[in-house]
């Protein structure tokens, strides 16, 4: 089990006791596979956006080694178009169970991989990435829409699907910056890149329009925030107008409106949302706020209905759930590499100025 010493640092009062801390990674550690797919557990899929999540987790935790072999798995399994399936059974890259290739999840590698590098100084793992970074952003801007936005996905014939949704779009804003900040770090310059990001968050700030409409979806919510196209007041002003649709007090967050349903992974990601906008009493409210869907061994259920039967639903103890809680407690508690990734603070905006058709015209290219 890892020690309790590693993971002082992720003590937060109401949430998480330093041994409790150690558990909870013990238990990612334990469904990581030796090649170092991270499955939501063993015996489930893979997707590569969850897998990087936990390994931040692990990165956050001071596990550098484990989230290595994450990454590396990552790189040994992308297609050569720059993409990773939908889903591998288990974390087994021979028996892919979804052949699509969603934009979302191809770019989040670029947050994972410059926390690794933040969290360790290790200059030769991102040049061993770097590659692999490169690959995955191309493909993913191969899908950006005249309108800035980004398309879904590719199925596995090649058809683009060119809908585009608001969370994935949000995700992906915050993986170009961190892929920015990468190749800052290299001495690469990719101007392409830098309009890609201020034309997709000009599209996440001023034209729901351009996506399809999820709003039922708390992620659609908090996620213009979390990815940081929205900041300060306006960040704020969005979290306030549907705070009371989805935030149920004592319980978490819903998932999706109207069912009574709350999930840990939504409720951790809003919490850093919050942390992110200045508001880290609320933050540690809501991670307070799912202590009961922590289980025997540290893990954490998916989610919890409220309703009716009053049950934890569905009975699955995820990797990604307990690596999100994770990286909002780092994040609250000052982890220099969590804080930098998801603070946003020090990383590109790319070129937000008139070539976007917005009014950010003085604001520097990298806040």
């Amino acid at each position: 089990m890892t020690s309790p010493g590693r993971t002082d640092h992720l003590v937060l009062p109401g949430v998480l006791t330093a041994d409790q801390a150690a558990e909870t990674v013990a238990g990612i550690l334990a469904a990581q596979r030796e090649d170092g797919a991270i499955p939501w557990f063993r015996g489930h899929h893979l997707d590569p956006w969850d897998h990087t999540e936990a390994a931040m987790a692990l990165d956050a935790a001071g596990e550098h080694e484990a989230a290595a072999r994450a990454y590396a798995w990552l790189a040994r399994h992308q297609n050569p178009d720059g993409s990773w399936y939908a889903a591998y059974r288990d974390g087994d890259a021979h028996d892919v169970t979804d052949r699509g290739r969603e934009t979302n999840f191809c770019a989040y590698v670029a947050v994972g991989v410059w926390h690794h590098y933040l969290s360790t100084g290790d200059e030769a793992f991102l040049e061993r990435m770097w590659p692999v970074v490169y690959a995955a952003v191309e493909f993913v801007l191969a899908l950006q829409q005249p309108g800035g936005q980004i398309g879904w996905k590719r199925e596995d014939d090649g058809t683009a699907v060119n809908d585009a949704l608001l969370t994935g779009s949000s995700s992906v804003h915050h993986a170009l910056r961190c892929a920015l900040a990468a190749a800052e770090e290299r001495g690469d310059p990719q101007p392409d890149w830098e309009l890609a990001a201020g034309a997709l968050a000009h599209a996440i700030r001023s034209h729901p329009e351009r996506f399809l409409d999820k709003d039922r979806y708390s992620m659609d919510w908090y996620y213009p925030v979390l990815g940081g196209a929205l900041t300060g007041e306006a960040a704020k002003e969005r979290i306030a107008a549907r705070w009371d649709d989805f935030v149920v007090p004592g319980l978490g967050v819903r998932c999706v409106l109207p069912n009574p349903w709350v999930t840990g992974g939504e409720s951790c990601e809003l919490a850093l949302a919050l942390w992110a906008v200045g508001e880290s009493d609320r933050a540690l409210d809501v991670l307070r706020s799912i202590g009961h869907l922590r289980a025997e061994g540290g893990m954490y259920w998916t989610g919890y209905v409220f309703e009716g039967e009053r049950a934890v639903w569905p009975e699955e103890l995820t990797t990604w759930t307990a690596g999100s809680l994770l990286l909002a407690v780092a994040a609250l508690g000052g982890d220099e590499a969590t804080v930098e990734v998801f603070g946003g603070e020090r990383l590109p905006r790319g070129l937000t100025g008139d070539c976007c058709g917005h009014a950010d015209a003085d604001r520097p290219a990298s806040a």
